[in-house]
């Protein structure tokens, strides 16, 4: 996996995790609901990529 793609990750998940505590804290559980969508997105990506570079070798 490379550099970019692990950052790319890093920040969707991120921005998974504000998009979830702006839905608590202002009391929405759509937006919470979406940034743990977006978190679980990038969690996918993530191990996507591990097992293409588990072939890779």
């Amino acid at each position: 996996m490379s550099t970019t793609d692990k950052a790319k990750n890093k920040a969707q998940a991120l921005g998974g995790k504000v998009k979830e505590k702006a839905g608590q804290m202002t009391n929405n559980p759509k937006r919470e609901q979406k940034g743990r969508n977006k978190q679980v997105k990038s969690d996918l990506k993530s191990a996507g990529e591990k097992v293409k570079d588990a072939f890779k070798r």
